[in-house]
């Protein structure tokens, strides 16, 4: 009976890591918003996202007392913050490339096309837009 009750038993964490635990989250909040105003491009997601997987792995580890707990929940948050990194870094390779403009993709298909015509500031007085009468707007009411 001892015996469970000793397997079961709770870890107890000094003041002192909870404390530096703290303030390492205070401290990397405010890196969080310092970088924010540093512009970076597409790379601003990039780190923002890896401080706050630092910061939910410090809350995992040291407050919810996963790094005391059986190795095996370690192993499974390991492969899910693997696979969610994966995830993180194929989505990157889209958002980074986003604003680029590739050269087949930004000319007109047909350059003889109307609508790249040059108009009148008047577009009214275009004679190849047919315009409405006072007779045929009569016939539609």
């Amino acid at each position: 009976m001892q015996k469970n009750a000793l397997i079961h038993s709770g870890h107890i964490t000094p003041l002192k890591i909870y404390l530096v635990v703290g303030a390492a989250l205070i401290f990397l909040t405010a890196v969080t918003v310092a970088v924010s105003f540093i512009r970076l491009g597409g790379w601003n997601v990039v780190v923002a996202l890896i401080i706050a997987s630092i910061k939910a792995l410090l809350v995992a580890f040291f407050f919810m007392h996963l790094i005391y707990d059986n190795k095996l929940y370690l192993i499974v948050l390991s492969a899910a913050v693997a696979f969610l990194a994966i995830l993180i870094i194929l989505t990157m390779f889209d958002t980074m490339e986003r604003d680029r403009i590739y050269p087949i993709k930004a000319g007109p298909i047909n350059k003889n096309a109307i609508i790249y015509e040059r108009h009148t500031s008047d577009s009214l007085a275009n004679p190849n837009h047919s315009q409405p009468t006072d007779s045929s707007a009569d016939e539609v009411h």
